[in-house]
């Protein structure tokens, strides 16, 4: 259906990275989301007031909250698909991440709500009126819910969205729980149990498990997390395809939303190089891989020996010393100033956040390990945090 939809209505469908292409993704999505939610809504109301079941009335109204989410994911991508303006330069994207983490919201507050309904039945028990047709309906809403977990994940994974994502997640935690509230009823029905309320809140911590899961989901690229490892392989083994690039280091990765990323890195080239050759090179990659990658890149050169045996042979040894202090630790920026009585050895030295060393401390591992080449070498470091993992 969905495909269908999309044939229909966004006829530039195959261009995912296209932002036009992404908003009508993201708009569809969240209109044929209100429409399912708002039908099961009102089936599953129906036979919740026949039955006197508070598990299928309250799944009724945690529909209907979906369908409200639906409207919120819509909206999020009418705003995010927004032109950057004076006011927001880097353009709208990050509402995205807002409205996913604000659906991720209405999902916990129906767990904690439904939690409660279901306390109260079980304090407060109370025969259910069965109805076949009741069974019908739980059966349909199951396999709709599926079928909405199935097309949200398949178009969050093509777009890589958060907020649809965080829609398929509740999709399927919301099949789940209706399989429970069936099951729940059906148990109750044929051994005369009071299991409403137990069923009801088990259906509310997973609801409350699914929402929390997809809410960090969401609230992640808004604080700040690192980008994707395989992202960050293919800017750098693209930037060292090009013979004036001898390293690639300093990597930071700004995300204004999806299709809407930042990026600043260092390049190592040769100090002999002719310096008007460097930077024209310099600027072909940041055009290209503003064309290839969709990323405006802001690059610096930082100009290193490259014909000196004797530097890249020390660099080499510094490198394999600093692998003591951790296997994740680099160095860049390496350059070799020697004197009369003493040779200064002067580097960067990156070391992952996972290690918990301070500066201090790290710099004074440093020192001990250059001490080990020799008592005339003396290490000048700054210490960098890895931004990319």
């Amino acid at each position: 259906m969905v495909t269908l939809l999309a044939k229909w209505f966004i006829p530039d469908r195959e261009n995912i990275k296209s932002p036009g292409v992404r908003q009508a993704y993201g708009m569809l999505c969240g209109a044929v989301g209100i429409g399912f939610n708002i039908i099961l809504f009102m089936i599953k109301f129906f036979a919740g007031m026949i039955s006197g079941s508070i598990a299928i009335t309250a799944d009724a109204f945690n529909n209907l909250s979906d369908a409200g989410s639906s409207i919120v994911t819509l909206v999020g991508f009418k705003m995010a698909g927004q032109e950057a303006d004076s006011d927001h330069p880097f353009g709208h994207g990050r509402i995205e991440y807002i409205t996913g983490f604000i659906v991720s919201v209405v999902i916990v507050v129906m767990g904690l709500e439904l939690g409660k309904s279901s306390v109260d039945k079980i304090i407060h028990p109370e025969d259910i009126v069965f109805q076949p047709i009741m069974v019908a309906i739980l059966v349909i809403s199951v396999l709709v819910k599926i079928y909405m977990n199935y097309y949200n994940r398949k178009i969050a994974d093509q777009l890589n969205s958060a907020s649809i994502r965080a829609t398929a997640t509740d999709s399927l935690s919301d099949s789940i729980a209706t399989t429970f509230v069936l099951v729940g009823i059906l148990i109750s029905v044929t051994t005369g149990l009071q299991l409403d309320g137990y069923f009801g809140l088990l259906v509310a911590l997973f609801i409350l498990k699914a929402g929390i899961g997809a809410a960090i989901e969401t609230l992640n690229p808004l604080l700040g997390q690192p980008p994707e490892k395989e992202y960050v392989e293919s800017i750098e083994e693209y930037v060292m395809s090009h013979p004036d690039i001898v390293g690639v280091h300093d990597l930071v990765v700004h995300d204004y939303g999806p299709g809407r990323r930042m990026i600043s890195l260092h390049t190592e080239v040769p100090a002999s190089g002719d310096i008007l050759e460097l930077h024209d090179t310099i600027d072909n990659i940041e055009r290209e891989l503003r064309e290839k990658m969709g990323c405006e890149a802001v690059i610096h050169m930082d100009p290193v020996e490259t014909d000196n045996e004797q530097v890249l042979e020390m660099k080499q040894k510094v490198a394999a010393l600093m692998k003591k202090i951790g296997e994740d630790v680099s160095i860049h920026d390496f350059r070799m100033v020697s004197g009369p009585t003493h040779t200064n050895l002067i580097f960067d030295i990156v070391v992952p956040f996972a290690d918990k060393k301070s500066e201090a401390e790290v710099k004074e591992e440093v020192d001990r390990l250059v001490s080990t080449l020799g008592k005339q070498y003396f290490a000048v470091v700054d210490v960098d945090k890895a931004y990319v993992v």
